[in-house]
């Protein structure tokens, strides 16, 4: 594990702690043995997160309302911001899991690499108090604060979306559930939303408006619907009578 504490910058008194914060739950289901799991310590890291990021914003927008700081964090804590932190640092390649969750892919699933970069800080705060956690969060989500402190405003992009494409037509766009994978606790949904009888975009997420979110957000991305305007608004060729 080595690698790993030279990745995150901390190197761990009590190694245990990491090995439980890197164990999926799957390995003991698979085993049926007992064993420990991430469990307990994402819900700690949870807490010590949502402390800490709390914080920082409170400190960088001094005139902001609760409201408007609350909508900031969620931000910063969402299911896909919480992956990319982990992916940032590899943190798939460290996880023990299950031989069935490693076929299905579950090295690279949202949800597992959110869950264990909250038991990563889960381990880090029992292991060395609230200082060493406080660092390895800030600098772990440095670049999202960035974004955040450049941009303090509410993203909804299925209200954006609408809202461009009702300026083109008066078809609203829909929204559906496509698929759902993991057990009924840890859930992954995917959502695709369509206009004009075109896929515009998709998106994954822990619960149904989460991924209809993120599939909003892939559509504003990849504006796929200019296609569908451009081929309206060619102009029919004229035809000169002889």
């Amino acid at each position: 594990m080595k690698s790993l504490e030279d990745r995150i910058d901390y190197k761990f008194r009590n190694s245990l702690l990491l090995a439980e914060a890197l164990t999926h739950p799957s390995l003991a289901y698979e085993t049926q043995k007992p064993h420990f799991d991430n469990q307990r310590l994402e819900f700690l890291g949870d807490a010590v997160l949502q402390l800490v990021l709390t914080d920082e914003l409170y400190h960088l927008f001094p005139k902001f309302a609760e409201g408007r700081l609350t909508k900031l964090r969620s931000r910063l804590v969402s299911r896909d911001a919480l992956q990319e932190y982990a992916r940032s640092f590899k943190l798939g390649k460290y996880l023990m899991i299950g031989k069935g969750e490693e076929s299905s892919g579950g090295r690279e699933r949202p949800s597992i690499l959110a869950d264990a970069f909250e038991s990563l800080i889960g381990a880090i705060y029992l292991d060395g108090g609230l200082q060493p956690a406080k660092d390895f969060i800030l600098r772990s989500c440095r670049e999202m604060v960035k974004e955040v402190a450049a941009e303090p405003t509410e993203k909804n992009p299925k209200g954006e979306l609408q809202e461009i494409l009702q300026a083109l037509s008066n078809e609203s766009p829909g929204y559906r559930i496509v698929s759902q994978e993991g057990p009924d606790h840890c859930k992954d949904f995917v959502a695709v939303v369509e206009w004009g009888g075109q896929m515009l975009g998709s998106g994954t997420g822990k619960s149904k408006k989460e991924a209809e979110s993120n599939s909003a957000m892939d559509a504003l991305e990849t504006k796929l619907w200019m296609d569908n305007v451009e081929e309206k608004t060619v102009p029919e060729p004229v035809v000169v009578s002889g």
